[in-house]
This record gives structure tokens, sequence and C-alpha cells, in this order.
């Protein structure tokens, strides 16, 4: 067993996360989470809503609310969407809370004492007909390294390259159009060459990562410049130095702040648990967190991030960078482990856009389909490797042919035939099993290790293609095998023995694909004579903040009982009952229907 820590990129809490947002950071973090428990893992997944800068300041301005308002409404929407889709957080939080402030100072301290992090003016964008600081993400211009035309103030996506907005080739506010005026201002910034050095030993002794995500991330080494980590700005964390913290025009910069809330969310968990040092379990270079390891989640814009700045924060937190330094009261913290970035999902062939209504989030979904028949979607046709267009006539096609018409259809006429015939799992009959019996049996018991090797190493496509494969071979083996032309009562025990092989095959399958379809998971089990948990699930938990501020909900759950990743034998004489459709079959209907919502 190792202690693994799944840290899920932070939606942003300015609006309701869509089905694209929570394909790359959600629903393929969630079965690395169901899987390493099941496997046996002591396992932290944490996350939260990153709620500070200047977008949520001008979202708020817009619709005459506090910035604090508006968070507190998109928080409680995000948390209710994640729960909808079961994602197991340990602890889903958010970055206004007192603990979070102080984390996010502590380390800014720590970079500063080792002097990794120095003030320094600079030039900062400011709009012209209001006065107040543009966000680099609200300037766009032409990219002075590629030449293209889209770029933003902090980054081009076409290069992927780091940017400042004063670099941009004739910048413009994405608010109103004008051109940004630049004036001096002065700044703390991040000393981002000192830890080039550090960077790249550490990435080259990254095994098994994404070809594109290492790629990317030593590309970024070529040309690492220092990085502004404070804003003139109101709505933020404050600059914990004298001069600095009671000052109301400067706060620190939300991508210094949100990645440690990584961090930040596993101090409240273990603060919340009753056991406060048990953090360093997961983070802690020292015996408590020897044999951990940290596998984080996102989408491809997010990668910077997380390969490059994060692992600056720690290493120079921990005193590792050029300049070297001790480490800061919370100890020498672990690097990353892998960065797990999925690529894009577009929708009908355009990218997902709220403005123009090509979207839909999760909360709509949820309430005109099931969960589980999302996840499936994404599990099997979704953005790992490459960019991937979710398409309506596709989704239904997935779900009726392979959810409903093969797991569904198994599942139904195995229990039905045995509720039927026996009104229980019948037992082996006295002649044994057949060669036939035995390799399906095999087939399965040898999928746990296939499809769970898989998923430990990210593959979740080839893993759920797996687990689908033991499904197909026990439909074939049950159009083989045509226990219902069994009648006789010389003939009784045959069918018994192949309904006994089919259900353990049906169990089997279950176990397989709980990590993927938690919810249907539990009711398979269900219907398969189980009793108690066999997914657990999250819930929403209203808490007080720790340190004094306003209460908010979290998502937690106890995700220590439920299956265990193992072929476990069915037991002869357990009570069935005739099942109900476990999947619903979508009309042809929904396609137009969802189509025309989209305007397409």
């Amino acid at each position: 067993m190792s202690h693994v820590l799944a840290a899920v990129a932070w939606p942003y809490a300015n609006g309701p996360r869509h089905i694209g947002h929570v394909s790359g950071f959600g629903v393929p973090s969630d079965v690395f989470s169901r899987y390493m428990r099941m496997a046996g893992h002591d396992v932290l997944m944490i996350s939260g809503t990153d709620e500070h800068g200047t977008p949520i300041q001008v979202q708020a301005d817009h619709e005459g609310v506090t910035p604090r308002e508006l968070a507190d409404r998109y928080n409680r929407v995000i948390v209710q969407d994640l729960h909808g889709l079961g994602l197991s957080y340990d602890l889903f939080t958010r970055t206004t809370t007192g603990n979070h402030y102080q984390v996010v100072q502590e380390l800014f301290e720590g970079l500063y004492r080792n002097g990794y992090i120095v003030a320094r003016t600079t030039l900062g964008a400011i709009s012209p007909s209001t006065g107040r600081t543009l966000p680099d993400r609200y300037i766009e211009g032409t990219c002075p390294i590629c030449g293209y035309d889209a770029a933003r103030g902090d980054q081009c996506d076409n290069c992927g390259n780091q940017l400042d907005p004063v670099q941009l080739i004739d910048p413009r506010s994405k608010i109103n159009g004008e051109t940004p005026k630049f004036v001096e201002t002065e700044h703390f910034f991040l000393d981002l060459p000192a830890f080039a050095q550090a960077l790249a030993g550490w990435l080259d002794s990254r095994d098994g990562w994404r070809p594109n995500v290492l790629r990317f991330s030593r590309n970024l080494l070529d040309d690492l410049q220092p990085r502004a980590i404070t804003r003139d700005l109101e709505w933020g964390v404050p600059i914990p130095l004298d001069g600095w913290r009671d000052r109301a025009d400067k706060r620190i910069y939300v991508w210094f702040d949100a990645v440690i809330g990584y961090l930040s969310a596993s101090i409240e968990w273990a603060r919340r648990s009753g056991d406060p040092q048990a953090w360093r379990r997961w983070w802690t270079a020292d015996s408590e967190g020897k044999d951990a390891r940290g596998y984080y989640f996102m989408g491809k814009d997010n990668i910077v991030f997380h390969s490059v700045i994060w692992p600056s924060l720690l290493l120079g937190y921990s005193g590792a960078g050029d300049r070297d330094g001790e480490p800061g009261q919370l100890g020498r913290l672990n690097l990353p482990t892998e960065v797990v970035s999925s690529e894009f999902l577009t929708m009908e062939g355009r990218k997902f856009s709220s403005s123009r209504q090509v979207v839909i989030y999760v909360r709509d979904f949820l309430a005109r389909y099931d969960a589980d028949a999302l996840r499936y979607f994404i599990a099997v046709a979704g953005p790992e490797s490459q960019d991937t267009d979710f398409t309506w006539a596709e989704f239904r096609r997935r779900n009726n042919d392979e959810l409903v018409n093969d797991w569904g259809n198994l599942v139904n006429r195995s229990i039905s035939m045995a509720a039927k015939n026996f009104g229980a799992i019948p037992p082996v009959g006295p002649a044994g099993l057949t060669p036939a019996d035995e390799a399906l049996l095999a087939t399965s018991r040898a999928a746990f290790a296939t499809v769970g090797g898989l998923i430990e190493r990210h593959r979740q496509k080839q893993a759920i293609g797996e687990a689908m494969r033991v499904v197909a071979e026990a439909n074939r083996y049950l159009s083989d095998q045509a226990p219902w032309k069994l009648k006789g009562d010389a003939d009784k025990p045959r069918m018994g023995t192949i309904l006994h092989v089919a259900l353990q095959v049906v169990s089997d399958a279950n176990t397989l694909l709980t990590p993927f379809l938690p919810h249907s998971a539990q009711r398979i089990h269900e219907l398969l004579g189980g009793t108690g948990v066999h997914a657990p699930m999250p819930e929403i938990v209203e808490v007080d903040d720790l340190d004094g501020g306003p209460a908010y909900p979290i998502l937690t759950g106890d995700y220590t009982g439920g299956a265990r990743w193992v072929s476990t034998p069915i037991v002869a004489g357990r009570v069935l009952s005739a099942p109900k459709p476990v999947f619903r079959k979508l009309d042809e209907s929904i396609v137009d229907e969802e189509l025309s919502r989209i305007g397409g």
C-alpha cells in the first residue's frame, strides 16, 4: 500500500461547469482514485473552487454583487454538480478560507526568505476608461513569438509560451476592446530561472508521462522568465510582508494562490479529520511521506502551472533551487509524481462557448440523463490523448449500443433467467465446469490485472475497453451455451452451472466497471443479492470555516468500505428477484432536441 494524492484542477467559480470541464479534470481523476482505493492504496483526492482574481471582480461588478457573493453562488453550484457526477473527493473546498490564506502566505514567506521572490518595478495594464487593472487573461493581442493573433496576456495558446501583456503586439481589452494603458507599478516576482536546472533534472527523471505533456514541459524550460505573483487589485490573498499586508490595492495573483490549494486543501482535510498532521503522509519528503505519490489532473491549458510553476514553488519553499535555502515550517515538500493532462473536448465540431450557447452545463445534463451515461462517454470516447468531439448522435449510440444492449442486457438476462428458474444464484452442478466455462472465468479473472494496470498508467480508454471485452465474451458465452433451451429436469443442473458462471462474470465485470460507473455498479451489486456499500459516494456537508470565516459546503465522504479490486466468488443460494433495467435507452428524438438547444 502507498499513499496516493489525487490533486484535481480547481474549477473557477465564475459560472457553472460544462461537460468539457469535467471531461478533463473531473471524471478521469475519480476513475483513478476509485480504482486506487479498491486496490488497497490510501488515497487523498482533493480540490475546490478557485475564487480569486480580477475576472471574479469584473463579473461581480457586472452583476452588481460583491466578489464573495458571486463566489459563494458558484461554489455551491459547482459542489452540487460534482456531487451529482459522484466524484469521490475526500475534500472539495474553496480558496476563500482562512486556512487557505494561511498556507498561501506561509509559502510566499518561505520563498521570500530563501530569495526566490523579489520586488521590482514593472509595467501594468489598466483600463483607460475605468482606471482599473486589467487582468492578463482579459488582454489579447498578437504573440511576439509565433504571430498568433489571439494570444492572451499570460500565455499563447498556440505556441504555449508564457507572456506578459506588455509583450503583446497590438494589445486590446477583451472587456471593451480599448487599448490598455501601461503604467509603472511595483510587484513581487517569482524568479523562475533559478529553478531551471532543478526542473530539468526532475523532468528528466519522469517515466511514463504522456509524451505531449513531457515534451511541452521540457520546451518551456528554454525561456523561463521571472513571473509576477502580485497584482493591483482588491480581491485576493493579502501580501504577508510589512508595508504590504494592509494595502487594499495589492494582492497575491490568483495563479500563485490557486496551485497552493492542493496543499492547503490537504491541510484542511487533516484538520477536519482530527489529526492535523495527517496531510504529511502525502506531502513531506521525510519518513511519513516517503512512499507517497502525487498525480495532478487537468486540461492541457493548465500544464505550465503544474509542470513548471507549482514544482518551482515547492522547490523554492524546500530550499532546492539555485539559491538553496532552508525549508519552511511545513518541511520539504514532495514534487508531483505525474502531471496527467487531458486534451480538449469540443461539441458538435465547435468549441464550447457559453455566449454562443454551444454548451451543456453539467447540471442541465444530469437533469435529463444519467450520470453514468456521461461518465461512460468520457471514459470510452473522451479527450484522453487527443482533442475529441462530443456529438449527441454518438452519445446516444454509445449509450444504447454499449451500455444498454451490451452491458445492461447481460445483467438483465442472466439475473432474470436465474431468478425465474431458481429464485436464487444456482450452484455449479455435479458435472462441474466445462472447458468453455473455465475459459470464460479465466478471462474474467485475468482482466483485473490488465484493467487495473491500465488505469494506474492513465490509459482509461484502453482500460474500459478491456472491461467491456469481458462483457462481450460473457454475452457470446450465453449465446453459445443457450441455457434457455435446457428445459427438462435432467438439464437443469447444467442450466444452473451456465447461469452460475454467467453471474460470476457479471459480478466480476461489475467490479471492473465500478471506477467508471459507480452509480450503476451499486445497483447491480444489489441486483446480485449483495448488501451494503459497493461503490461509496460523496456527500455535501455544510461546515464552518476553521478559522472563523463564513460557513460553506464541502464535498467529502467515507470511502473506506466498498468493493475490493479482486474477483469475489458469488454465493450460491443468494436470493434473486427479477431485475429492472439498469440503463435507460435513449430515443432518436433526443438528438434533434439537443441540437436545437445549441442552434444547430
